[in-house]
């Protein structure tokens, strides 16, 4: 018998804080006819907000340090202000959403990142996806939408990468759905040089990532974003896309495509 077919879709925070940008978003993506998943980010909004009220985000190699205050922080902007924001949009679009954390009946358990050679605080990593209760969302043609707070099932919450949010999901819901995981940022996808933003790598292969990463194309903030790509499908997720607003369309517009 064949799975129904998952969009899991996450979207940056260049993306989030362009409010035309978002409301357009938004409007294609409660259009997608199939189930889907929803999972945001906010780094940028946490940090404006940190600044008002005179605490200073910390950030080493563009990861953010969270101590208990800046927790504080992430918390009531990802899991309020813009996960609200984001369901009631979807409300207005006649999406059924839900707005969740991690924490919000078990979905996602994470465990306070071990420190090795940096203290990054309350960050969590990954250890299970309730892929079960998430089926019963889905079921009841509820879209659950994902923020990047996650939880240890001892009281602790937890700020987790929400590039790693969504491909954990993806991974999770495989053994249910025909899973497509698409990551929607400003870029048109992943470019061959940073000054042409038409050039788009259509697709890249493990071996071709490999030889980018050589040749110093894919580095920085792509790196961590194309290994939450890879390890999606390396675990059993059908196809991964990347690209700008577009990408949800269907259109023949430029994107990037990965394999294995």
């Amino acid at each position: 018998m064949k799975k129904q077919k998952l969009h899991i879709v996450k979207i940056g925070g260049n993306i989030i804080n362009d409010e035309a940008l978002l409301t357009s978003f938004l409007k294609d993506f409660s259009a997608i006819k199939s189930p889907k998943i929803l999972v945001h980010g906010g780094g940028k909004k946490a940090s404006e907000v940190a600044s008002i009220i005179g605490l200073k985000p910390k950030m080493i190699n563009g990861r953010r340090i969270t101590d208990e205050a800046n927790l504080d922080i992430v918390t009531m902007v990802y899991a309020g202000l813009l996960n609200k924001k984001i369901t009631a949009q979807l409300q207005k679009n006649n999406c059924n959403a839900m707005g969740l954390s991690g924490a919000d009946a078990n979905c996602i358990l994470a465990h306070k990142r071990i420190v090795k050679d940096i203290d990054y605080g309350f960050a969590g990593d990954i250890d299970a996806v309730n892929s079960e209760t998430i089926n019963l969302f889905l079921q009841n043609n509820i879209t659950p939408v994902f923020c990047a707070i996650t939880h240890d099932k001892n009281g602790q919450l937890l700020n987790t990468n929400s590039d790693t949010i969504a491909s954990e999901v993806a991974v999770a819901m495989s053994g249910l759905y025909e899973t497509e995981l698409n990551y929607v940022f400003e870029l048109k996808g992943v470019l061959e040089s940073i000054k042409d933003k038409n050039s788009v790598i259509k697709h890249i292969n493990l071996e071709k990532y490999k030889q980018l990463i050589k040749e110093g194309i894919i580095s920085e903030g792509m790196l961590p974003k194309l290994q939450n790509c890879f390890n999606a499908l390396e675990k059993g997720v059908q196809k991964v896309k990347i690209g700008d607003v577009s990408l949800i369309k269907n259109k023949n517009e430029l994107y990037t495509t990965l394999s294995i």
